[in-house]
Parts: structure tokens; sequence; C-alpha cells
């Protein structure tokens, strides 16, 4: 028997539910789409969100033969499969593409489609779960429109839940309650995806018992089945490198119930050594020179949250990213590093200063005899004024005192040592 998300798969774009940044009525994607001119497109975004869902219905309105390929199992002979019915009678009224999963195939499968697109003899919509800009190869993408669908609303998903189980309960000729805790539940721990949502509601309305000419579903049985959070979360995909992008920026913008809630996504996804890596980080690029204290503070926490292990390694790493979250900031220090990286990189140096050279002896062509390094710890306040940047580069000023409290400190105290000198 058919899952239940393609026995009830939407058969037009109004019963799609979410994505009315592109659906709603006055939108441009919605617009062109019932023109019945359709332009080749990528459909970009996470899994059940409803990508196949209105490429299919785009698909069925158009009069095109449709042609359904994976990308993880499709190959470069089913793409000339494809291809051969340009120009015959069953491709009379054009054929249209429809390619899952593109960003599997590899750069030659790729460009065998761009001839046929060009031409306009094919149409492709094709779609993936990752970011086409980094997958998909550049001629085929500057040939195609994209468009991103995005992670459904719980809303979104309630509302589908609700038209489903009255449709399987039409089926079933047996009506289907879902109390409104267990239709929140459900809707909540499917993580924005449509089809784990209907396929865990199918699961507890099956297991539901029949009682007075009905299948009640309550709370208890939806936690039974979707007991946890059906997160997003792939090591190598999008999702992984926005959380751990959203974990450092919400400590960097001093929000600690953001970074926890990071924190939490990538403990419960088990990628103990990302929360530490970005901590770490975190502690010295955006706090810094403001409270350099932390970086062995966070060290510290990190160690101790790689020796214990999970679960209990959440209690070090909690302490620190609300450590880092509330500190002062200060990212001088990474700055000025940038800045004296920028001139190394384009060439600008130079040979050591003469007083600085790790060597006290003098060629014969010398112009000046002697290394002449003033010692800074024979001077008051163990400071001497002295060249220490290469020639090319001795007016050159890469570090400035951030405006936090122990940096103010120190611009004062070097203020009134370099006045007295």
């Amino acid at each position: 028997m058919e899952p239940l998300a393609q026995r009830l798969r939407p058969r037009t774009l109004d019963e799609v539910c979410g994505q009315q940044h592109l659906l709603g009525k006055d939108m441009v994607f919605r617009r062109t789409i019932d023109s019945g001119r359709i332009p080749n497109m990528i459909f970009y975004g996470p899994s059940g969100v409803g990508k196949t869902t209105v490429a299919e219905i785009i698909a069925k309105n158009s009069g095109m033969r449709l042609h359904r390929l994976n990308g993880t199992t499709a190959s470069t002979a089913d793409i000339k499969e494809v291809l051969a019915e340009v120009g015959t009678l069953t491709g009379a009224g054009g054929i249209l593409l429809y390619l899952d999963e593109i960003q599997y195939f590899n750069k030659r499968q790729q460009q065998s489609l761009l001839e046929c697109i060009e031409q306009g003899t094919v149409t492709l919509i094709a779609s993936t779960t990752e970011n086409p800009y980094f997958y998909i190869y550049n001629a085929l993408l500057s040939r195609c429109t994209v468009f991103e669908f995005k992670q459904l609303a719980a809303e979104d998903i309630a509302k589908g839940l609700q038209n489903a189980a009255d449709r399987l309960g039409q089926e079933q000729a047996c009506s289907i309650t879902l109390e409104p805790d267990a239709l929140e539940y459900l809707s909540r721990s499917s993580g924005g995806d449509m089809r784990k949502a209907l396929g865990n509601l199918e699961f507890v309305a099956t297991a539901a018992a029949v009682q007075d000419g009905q299948r009640r579903i309550t709370l208890d049985m939806v936690q039974q089945v979707a007991r946890h959070t059906a997160m997003r979360y792939d090591r190598l995909g999008d999702d992984h490198y926005d959380i751990i992008s959203a974990y450092q920026k919400s400590m960097r913008g001093s929000d600690p119930d953001a970074a926890l809630h990071y924190l939490a996504r990538l403990l419960e996804a088990g990628d103990l050594a990302s929360a530490c890596r970005r901590l770490m980080v975190c502690a010295c690029e955006d706090v810094g020179l403001a409270y350099p204290q932390i970086i062995p503070i966070v060290k510290a926490a990190v160690d101790a949250a790689n020796m214990l292990g999970l679960p209990e390694a959440q209690l070090p790493l909690a302490d620190a990213v609300v450590l880092v979250a509330t500190s002062p900031k200060s990212n001088s220090a990474h700055m000025a590093l940038n800045a004296a990286m920028a001139d190394v990189q384009a060439g600008r140096s130079g040979p050591v200063p003469r007083q600085l050279q790790n060597k006290h002896f003098d060629g014969e062509d010398a112009a000046v005899k002697g290394q002449h390094y003033l010692y800074a710890h024979d001077y008051p306040n163990h400071w001497v004024k002295q060249q220490y940047l290469p020639d090319a580069l001795k007016n050159a000023h890469y570090y400035t005192f951030g405006d936090n409290r122990i940096e103010q400190a120190a611009a004062a105290y070097w203020a009134k040592i370099k006045q007295s000198g």
C-alpha cells in the first residue's frame, strides 16, 4: 500500500500547505506557472516541504510529457533515453524533466543537459536539499531560476495533518479524531517535514482502536511514535553549517538564550566536536581582549566536556556558552591580524630591521656597523622608542584598542608611558 504522504499528495497548488512566498496568488512564481509558460527551474530546500509535489502539479498542468529521474540512481544512459524523445510524436507537446536530488549528478551528467535546455527542447525542473550554488555546475545554474522552498511552520504541518486525518477517515470509513495537544505535538515534532508528520500520523492511526465508530488519537499515543523531534541535521549538509553559524553568531551577539538553543541542537545531534570547536573560536575571536582570561576558562570547559563525553558534556559547555555570550566583546586583535595578513599576502614586507636580527656581526658590505638593538628592560618602565617593523611598513598601524574596560586601561597605561618616554 502506498504511504499516506503519497496517497494524499496535493493535486493543485491551492492545496499545498505553506510556501506562500512562492504560491500566493500575487507572487511572481505563481503567476508564471499559471501562465502555462514553464521556465527551467531549480527548487532548493529541505526534504518534505513540497518541492516534488509542486513539480508534479506543474508537470500535470503543463501538457508536456513528464519524465522523472533521481540523481541518486539515474545514469547518463537514462538522460539519453529522455533526450531521445525530442522531436518524436510522444514528445510533440514538449518534454518536462523532473530531476530530483540533482546534487548527486556529476559535472559530466549535468553538462549533458545543457544543449537541450539551451535550445528549449527540454524543460528542466530540478530539486535539491543542498545549496545549488555549491553543488550545481555554473553553466547549468545560469540557465535556470532558483526558488527556495522554506521549512514548513508548525501551523502549516497542523493544517496538512488535519486534512490528512479527514481523508484517512474517509478511506477507512471510520472518523479519525486528533486531540488538540496530540495535533500540536505531531506538528512540532516533525521538524518542518510534512512527509515525516504524515508518516507518524499513519502509524499511530493504524494502532488506534475503534471506539464508537471513530479512532481517537491522544497525546500519549503520538509521543510513543514521535518521542524525538525530527530535527534536520546532516553533518555534511547545509543544516549543519547553518546551525553552527547561528550558534557562534548568537554568542557573538550576546544572546545566551539563542546560543543555548543551538548548543542543544548540536548536542541532540551528538555533534560534540562542533559545539566545542565553535565555542573555543568564539572565545578567542569575539570576546578576545575584552576578557582575555576567558580563553583558558573555555579551554578548561572544552577539555572537561571531551573527558566526560555526552550527555554529561552538556554541563561544562552550558556554563561556557553562557559565559561567552554574556561577556564583553572585542575583535580588535582579530581585525589587527587581518590587516597585517593583508599586507603580507600583498607582498608588503621587507627585511627585518638590523637591530632585531638574530645575528651580532656585520658583513664587509654593511654601511653601518653594529646591531644597535635597544634592550627594553634597560629603560624606565621597560620601554624605549625603537623601530620594529620593516622599513617599507615602518608607519603601518594595525591594532586599535577596543572600547572595553581592559583594553582602555591598557591604552591609558601606554599613552602615559610613551608620553613620558
